[in-house]
Parts: structure tokens; C-alpha cells; sequence
């Protein structure tokens, strides 16, 4: 493989080709008998993956730009309705290729994680918040790091030091960081149970007595700063430069994915449209260290 973004879209897909060959329920359900999409599963999971590579936020503009220049990697393209419902329906695809690509890099099997969560605005005026269908599960809430109120959702992250996404859930903005991270490791048991003795980093609001020994149980060392009247926290001196390899992820997200421009419009586009840059950001970590690349995170290369 090259360093390169078609023999990226190459890889990917036939990455994720095998992958449905092998296990065929991954994919979206089908009748057994009807007319076969033009576009393939594994054609739609690249086409999605270079999307949110190349920073194309219209779905509309996207297709245009495929069709003008992407030809060659792809004879069939749907038209933007078509594009949007394929998309939707495949989320769960998208997920399993994430973690699929993530577990196929030397990364894996990190021993320290770092958590956060960051905003994922979906709306700014009275009138968007009383009409749109994301009403009920976005909700306002306050970015600390940006002194802001936003009403949308939360992205919650938890990622190897290089970046690479191990788990990630999407919440209402009033959620609890600490509630959703036991949900995180509870709901996929095999992350702590493949790593006794994992090392996770976080920030102040990750704090508690009985939230700091239910991740004892699961085998996990919490390392945070100290909060306003605690004494002085083993690992202090290593939270500040770690501290900004979180924030650098949620840069990546937003200032080369453009995670906050998600234009999604109700919850399953939403969904779908952060998976498309979870899965960007992991793909191009995966390609990267399988060409051997100096920096894993860039997506210049």
C-alpha cells in the first residue's frame, strides 16, 4: 500500500468486502429476492470514509465532485435521496468496519487510553430547537473549554494516546461523563478484560469515589488531576502534555472533519454522520501504520 487516498479507498474496501463475504449479517438486510444495488456495501462504506476525508459536508456537492473526479474508483454512483438512505441504513456497517480497522493496528493493544467528551452542536436558533426531530435526546448544555452554551449532543471518546478511537458513544449534552464511560466499558466488556491493568486518562470531571472503584473492578487505573481541595494525584506531573492529546483528537474532528458540520437533521443522520468521521479518522490510522508512516493521525499523507 501507498501513502496515498486512492490506495486508501482501496484498502478500505477490500477490507471491508472480506469482511462481508465472511460474515454476511454485517451488512444491511436485503430480501432474498429483489434487485441487487448497483452500488455495493463495500463501495458506499469507501465512498462515506472520503467524504469526511475531503471535507465535503453536502451530500449533494460530495456526489457532484465523485462524479467528476472519482469515476475511476467507482463506475456507479446513486443520486444524493438514494446516497442519504443507503447511508442511514448502514450505520451499523460503518461501526463494525471501525472497530474491524481498529483492531488491525499496532495500537490496539495500547496500555494507556485518554477520555473526554466533546460538543456536537445541532442547532442555534428557538425555532430549531422547538421544531427539529433531534428534540428530546439534543439537549443545551455548557462547553467548559470554550465558556458556551450549545444545544445539540456529546461525542465521548475514548482513544489510544496516537488517536485512535477504542470506544465512543453519542449523548444528549446533559449526560453524565462519568455515567457513559462505565456504560462504555460495561457495554463492551472485552476492552477491559483483554487489558487488566489498562491506564485511563481524564480530566477533573471524571472524579468520585464509587465512580473511581467501579473502574478498579474492571481492572482500570484512573489518572486525573486533583480537583479543588483533594491533595496532590500520583501522575500530576504527566497531565498537562497528555492532557492536550485529547484536545488535539477533538481538533482533528472538528477543524479536519468537521464534526460540528455535520448538517444532520434528524437522529439516524446524526449517528450516521459522526460514524462517517470516526471511521475516517480510524482509516487513515490503520492505513498509516500499515505504510509505516512517521505520524499515524495525519490525513495530509
Amino acid at each position: 500500500m501507498k501513502p496515498e487516498l486512492d490506495s486508501l479507498a482501496t484498502a478500505l474496501y477490500v477490507k471491508t468486502d472480506d469482511l462481508l463475504k465472511g460474515s454476511p449479517p454485517f451488512g444491511p438486510w436485503r430480501p432474498a429476492v429483489g434487485i441487487a444495488p448497483q452500488l455495493s456495501d463495500a463501495e458506499l462504506v469507501t465512498l462515506a470514509m472520503m467524504q469526511a476525508m475531503l471535507s465535503f459536508t453536502s451530500e449533494a456537492r460530495w456526489l457532484r465532485h465523485a462524479h467528476a473526479h472519482l469515476r475511476h474508483l467507482f463506475p456507479y454512483l446513486p443520486k444524493q435521496p438514494g446516497y442519504n438512505k443507503r447511508l442511514r441504513e448502514s450505520a451499523d456497517l460503518v461501526r463494525h468496519v471501525t472497530r474491524m480497522l481498529a483492531r488491525d493496528t499496532t495500537l490496539w493493544s495500547d496500555d494507556v487510553w485518554v477520555v473526554d467528551s466533546t460538543p456536537v452542536e445541532c442547532g442555534r436558533s428557538r425555532e430549531t430547537v422547538r421544531r427539529s426531530d433531534l428534540a428530546g435526546w439534543a439537549q443545551y448544555g455548557c462547553c467548559a473549554s470554550h465558556t458556551r452554551y450549545f444545544w445539540g449532543l456529546r461525542l465521548h471518546l475514548v482513544c489510544a494516546l496516537h488517536g485512535l478511537p477504542v470506544a465512543f458513544a453519542l449523548t444528549g449534552a446533559k449526560a453524565d461523563e462519568r455515567e457513559t464511560l462505565l456504560d462504555l466499558l460495561d457495554g463492551e466488556s472485552q476492552l477491559t478484560t483483554e487489558r487488566p491493568g489498562q491506564t485511563l486518562i481524564g480530566d477533573k470531571n471524571y472524579f468520585g469515589h464509587e465512580f473511581e472503584q467501579r473502574l478498579s473492578e474492571l481492572g482500570v487505573r484512573l489518572l486525573r488531576p486533583a480537583r479543588i481541595g483533594e491533595t496532590e494525584r500520583p501522575g500530576s506531573h504527566l497531565f498537562k502534555p497528555l492532557r492536550q492529546v485529547i484536545e488535539s483528537i477533538n481538533k482533528t474532528f472538528k477543524g479536519q472533519l468537521d464534526l460540528e458540520r455535520h448538517r444532520g437533521r434528524t437522529p439516524g443522520g446524526v449517528a450516521v454522520r459522526v460514524l462517517q468521521r470516526i471511521l475516517a479518522l480510524t482509516a487513515a490510522i490503520w492505513h498509516n501504520d500499515h505504510t509505516y508512516q512517521p505520524v499515524l493521525r495525519a490525513l495530509t499523507a
